[in-house]
């Protein structure tokens, strides 16, 4: 593997605490090389929502800035964002497709567009698609087959695990990273990405509960038999248990926000009894002193409602027992004390810290080895994955999604490129004209090669249109 020809690819979490921006490039043994890290504080974002837009695009402006000081040779354009919020919801269908060409063998373009088909799937009014996820596929008669390409059939069919959201917190996202200056090359749900950082094979086959503790909301994303069965997002999080120590303790945000990370625990028998924590008083008033103790049992009753949800999700697909794998736990909130005991004892399960090194090369910055980056370097893996897979997928006007595989684009790429050269010998010819001049017509003659190609790019597509209910 060449790295020179692997794309650099970024990941974007707007997140409701933090901004991350990470780049990174495959090696040529598949890892993942980072190449630039940019992290800012988040605001205007309140439970993975976009509340204030001019607040996120500079959020976001500050975390590519970060990213791009760090590596003075990075250029970045593109980036793929994650999404969570508590108006992400999932279903599952069922979808069939009669091959045309049945003298042949089944190919990745017959899996496209068995995927597309179900972009027509009934959804409320007011959502929209964020993803499709096959689970299971069947061919012909034949059940339960992970990969059909490469098989004969005449009839192909998936289930498939469809994950939706509300179409305006879609288009705010996607103004915030628009008027930044950047292209949103998709949108991937959150505790997809960070179960692709932490989670491995094994994992997969074992069956296990990926439970990503934000600070907004703790996503949740649920794997057995090697498929996808469950995601969920309960809008609970590090920003509430924060708000459970400002309010019961009566202290500042910035002060409950130190002492949950300095001296908070999950566990509050594990806490001493005898220790406490020395508030500097308002305006003149005395010191306030904060038990150990107390601090812990507000943070137990939070974290142990979190886990609650966990469960309750678990028993509603019936994997409460049969997780062999047990629960990993990542993102900010599982860098609390005795996280890991708690969890144990709430759902019955094992459980541990997941942290995004699974695909990680060697060598690179300890400050990675972070269960908050999850997400952000799983995103950078969503990028590969489609890379490698011969797929751009990117978001077009009126936030719908369009699929160009690689077989697609290769005509429009060859006509552009020869037009662009006609375009720029033309304007060798013309030299002695004046620099103005040339450029406004070497602009407008672009233009007209773009538009003109416009159609030709655009037929590719199936337009999703917005449901209504009669």
């Amino acid at each position: 593997m060449n790295t020179k020809e692997q794309p650099i690819i970024v990941g974007l979490d707007i997140g409701t605490t933090k901004v991350v921006a990470i780049a990174g490039r495959k090696n040529e043994f598949g890892k993942l090389e980072i190449l630039g890290f940019g992290r800012a504080e988040s605001t205007g974002v309140s439970h993975g929502v976009v509340m204030n837009i001019e607040q996120c695009i500079r959020s976001i402006e500050q975390a590519i800035d970060k990213c791009i000081q760090s590596n003075p040779n990075l250029q970045i354009k593109e980036v793929y964002v994650g999404i969570a919020g508590q108006h992400i919801k999932s279903l599952q269908t069922r979808g069939d497709r009669v091959r045309s060409r049945t003298d042949e063998e089944i190919n990745k373009e017959d899996i496209d567009l068995l995927v597309r088909d179900q972009y027509k799937t009934y959804i409320p009014a007011g959502d929209q698609i964020i993803d499709i996820v096959p689970q299971e596929f069947t061919v012909d008669n034949t059940p339960s087959v992970l990969d059909p390409i490469g098989m004969s059939g005449v009839k192909i069919g998936a289930n498939f695990h469809i994950i939706t959201g509300d179409r305006n917190a879609i288009r705010n996202i996607k103004r915030c990273v628009d008027k930044s200056q950047l292209i949103t090359r998709d949108l991937v749900l959150q505790p997809l990405a960070s179960a692709a950082a932490v989670m491995n094979d094994e994992d997969l086959e074992a069956g296990v509960a990926i439970v990503d503790i934000g600070g907004g909301t703790t996503d949740m994303a649920v794997f057995y038999d090697g498929i996808l069965k469950h995601t969920a997002v309960i809008p609970y999080a590090g920003v509430n248990i924060t708000n459970d120590i400002r309010n019961g303790l009566g202290v500042l945000r910035a002060q409950a926000e130190q002492m949950k990370v300095q001296f908070g625990t999950a566990l509050a028998e594990e806490a001493n009894a005898n220790a406490y924590i020395t508030i500097p008083g308002l305006r003149g008033l005395p010191p306030k002193e904060i038990s150990v103790k107390n601090l812990a049992h507000i943070i137990q009753a939070r974290m142990q409602e979190i886990l609650d949800y966990v469960v309750y999700h678990l028993k509603q697909i019936d994997l409460d027992k049969r997780l062999y794998g047990g629960i990993i736990l990542t993102g900010g909130g599982a860098q609390l004390k005795h996280i890991i005991q708690l969890t144990e004892y709430v759902t019955g399960l094992g459980a541990r810290i997941g942290l995004p090194n699974e695909h990680l090369a060697g060598g690179h910055n300890d400050a990675m080895m972070n269960p908050m980056y999850s997400t952000c370097i799983g995103l950078i893996l969503r990028g590969y994955h489609d890379f490698e897979n011969g797929r751009m997928r990117f978001i077009g006007e009126g936030g719908n999604y369009m699929h160009i595989s690689e077989e697609q684009m290769k005509p429009v790429v060859t006509e552009m490129k020869q037009q662009a050269a006609e375009v720029e010998e033309e304007e060798d010819t013309e030299a002695s004209e004046a620099a103005q001049q040339k450029q406004q017509r070497r602009n407008e003659k672009m233009k007209s090669l773009f538009d003109g190609l416009k159609g030709k790019f655009m037929s590719f597509f199936e337009e999703v249109e917005d449901q209504e209910i009669e």
